[in-house]
């Protein structure tokens, strides 16, 4: 057992290097991909809703959809990125090492990964805690058993939507900045 951590302690082979690349790769696109769609869905029947419904005067749900819109946008970056690393990974297996990236390239790659995951992870929070403000605010100003008069006060499936969407997004950019950082920390030793 402490030879297994010893040996992934050591910077890996070019090969055994690909071989993991493009297994992360190819979870992390996948659980990117899932977790962004379900994000990008719920912001669509955010936005149906809200043009649907009465508007009400509240700008700290416009703001979290649009910092959703943004953090969604980044994902894609991001999910277009783990593509990317397949790819990279590919060429780190043809047999002409001619061909091959070298290491720097590499970790270019995995450092811009890395800091878009960072961003759309920021992003994604400043919009969590604009939702949940948004939504404490309306469900302290409601009286406990009283019926509720103003409609701006009312909890509408909106506002749990773009919550939904803003924390499958940290999610998502979490399980992308872990990936980038696990192997950029492995190529580096």
């Amino acid at each position: 057992m402490l030879n297994d951590l010893q040996s992934f302690s050591q910077p890996p082979s070019k090969q055994k290097f690909a071989v993991t690349l493009r297994l992360v790769s190819r979870i992390s696109f996948w659980v990117q991909l899932v977790l962004g769609g379900i994000s990008g869905i719920a912001i669509l029947l955010a936005s149906f809703s809200r043009n649907i419904t009465t508007g009400t005067n509240n700008a700290g749900i416009g703001f979290g959809i649009f910092l959703a819109i943004v953090g969604i946008l980044l994902l894609c970056f991001r999910v277009y990125w783990a593509f990317r690393y397949r790819k990279l990974a590919k060429t780190l297996q043809t047999p002409n090492s001619d061909n091959h990236p070298k290491k720097e390239d590499v970790i270019k790659n995995l450092r811009i990964g890395l800091l878009v995951s960072f961003v759309g992870l920021l992003i994604a929070f400043i919009a969590s805690e604009a939702t949940v403000a948004i939504l404490l605010g309306k469900a302290v100003a409601q009286p406990q058993g009283v019926a509720i008069y103003k409609p701006e006060n009312v909890i509408r499936s909106l506002d749990i939507f773009v919550m939904l969407a803003n924390v499958n997004m940290i999610g998502a950019h979490f399980f992308g900045g872990v990936t980038s950082l696990g192997l950029l920390y492995w190529l580096e030793d």
